[in-house]
């Protein structure tokens, strides 16, 4: 497509979206909503608040209702205690993450799986 082709097209684009535009801005129903946008905002500007304060007064659960933040740690549930036992020593060793040193070692020197299978608990 040439430039001139592309402007063109463009052109169109931008008068029907400016047309779109105009048609909106007659709207009853926008004008009534922009109205109350100005009104909010210039009162909660006199009071120093914002919309979030606004929110809180309004709807105080609105921040615990779920999928509004996310979880606190406190709801977490505990990571299972994980023991495993190496055969041939006897030793134990006691984790809820895979971050043990001794458990570290075993899987570096036996492989991973085979480390798994020695898992009690």
């Amino acid at each position: 497509m040439s430039r001139l082709a592309e402007y063109r097209k463009l052109e169109l684009q931008l008068a029907s979206q400016t047309a779109a535009l105009e048609n909106m801005k007659k709207d009853a129903g926008l004008q009534k909503e922009m109205e109350f946008e100005t009104k909010l905002r210039k009162l909660l500007s006199e009071y120093g608040r914002s919309l979030p304060d606004v929110i809180a007064l309004l709807d105080p659960q609105a921040g615990r209702r779920k999928g509004a933040a996310a979880p606190s740690r406190a709801t977490r549930r505990p990571r299972e205690v994980k023991v495993y036992k190496h055969p041939e020593t006897g030793e134990t060793v006691e984790t809820k993450g895979g971050n043990h040193r001794l458990l570290k070692q075993w899987k570096l020197k036996h492989g991973a799986e085979k480390v798994e299978t020695w898992r009690t608990k």
